[in-house]
């Protein structure tokens, strides 16, 4: 059997180690072959892929980012291309990449992403291609799976910086708002924000009052800490509020990019109280760097659930994490489905009881 393996939309700490353990599992377990395409759909659109091997892929399990490349951008099924006349128009070229893994000899689709990169998956399953997700996103904002790799490290990656913000806020008498990435879905702010010991926690779940903002930092200040950390999901908005738009891109398959929240509840925030308020967006550091431990195996026990699926031709389902043990969910199922924090839960309330105020 021939397998092909590709990485989609945004990297995160994980892909690497996926890929490292499938190709040792599928290539010593079951001898099959592998090669990976590069950047994502754009790479089976091109018929541009590499050979993987237990060689090829030794050193890359502890590495983040994807060895494949990847894009999000490329929707093979409403992609751009040149009608010949010098003009850019959306097509569908899904038959291309159908016939691109037939001339290869491929019979299987591993496909590594999120909801946006596991709805072509759920498309090419549609159209009779063998398919296996494996579901990736920092956000952990996936419904059919307890938790997805990349999500541990960027928690990590995050509560760490708030180390590092906390002594300088501490030693200034400074208030900094911290904006981290997550979407719509508050799940990395919670978290870190939880580990890292913040004042305050804003996501977007629970729309923020910039008065109980204030009350919380007067309330600190009152006890003689005068300072406070405040994490805030870059989809984050006010009552009655928008979510801040840092910009809309006509190329990708999601136009809108979040960002600014933590810079407008800065200076919204800094007239009403007697501290300076700096603002820090923490970005794509959050992508970056070594794969947790934890990550790490997470995704060799999704690699195996995915190379056992391969090898029962149960095809057309996402390996997922059920109470704790590894499963399958149909990837008809998967689409469109988001996980988000809700509003009362175990670690809100904790939170809460703890004194960590969510500006609600």
């Amino acid at each position: 059997m021939k397998i092909g393996i590709l990485t989609g939309g945004g990297d995160a700490p994980g892909l690497n180690a996926v890929i490292y353990a499938l190709t040792r599992i599928c290539t010593y377990k079951f001898n099959c072959e592998i090669i990976g395409y590069k950047f994502g759909y754009r790479g089976l659109y091109e018929n541009n892929f590499v050979t993987l091997t237990p060689q090829s892929t030794s050193g890359i399990l502890h590495k983040g980012g994807t060895i494949l490349f990847s894009s999000n951008k490329d929707n093979l099924f409403d992609y751009l291309v040149d009608d010949g006349n010098g003009n850019m128009i959306k097509k569908d070229v899904s038959d291309v990449a159908v016939a691109n893994m037939k001339k290869e000899g491929v019979d299987v689709l591993v496909v590594l992403g999120g909801d946006g990169t596991l709805t072509s998956a759920r498309d090419f399953a549609r159209k009779g291609v063998n398919v296996i997700g494996v579901p990736k996103t920092i956000d952990n904002d996936l419904a059919s799976t307890d938790v997805t790799f990349g999500f541990d490290s960027a928690v990590n990656i995050v509560t760490e910086n708030l180390g590092r913000i906390h002594t300088t806020a501490e030693s200034h008498n400074r208030v900094f708002v911290v904006e981290v990435m997550g979407r719509n879905a508050g799940w990395i702010a919670l978290l870190s924000g939880i580990a890292g010991s913040a004042d305050v926690i804003i996501i977007p779940e629970i729309p923020y009052s910039l008065d109980k903002i204030v009350e919380k930092i007067k309330q600190r200040d009152a006890v003689g800490k005068n300072f406070s950390i405040i994490v805030v999901t870059e989809g984050a908005k006010e009552k009655g509020g928008q979510a801040v738009i840092g910009k809309v891109v006509s190329d990708s398959p999601d136009p809108i990019r979040f960002g600014g929240i933590g810079a407008k509840i800065a200076q919204d925030l800094e007239p009403l109280i007697e501290h300076e308020v700096r603002s820090v967006a923490l970005g794509h550091i959050q992508r970056g760097g070594d794969t947790s431990p934890a990550d790490r195996i997470l995704s060799i026990r999704y690699a195996y659930a995915a190379a056992n699926l391969i090898a029962e031709k149960k095809f057309g389902n996402m390996v997922c994490l059920k109470n704790g043990r590894m499963d399958s969910v149909s990837l008809e199922e998967v689409i469109g489905k988001p996980k988000i924090v809700a509003p009362v839960n175990e670690l809100v309330n904790a939170a809460s009881a703890m004194g960590i105020s969510f500006g609600a």
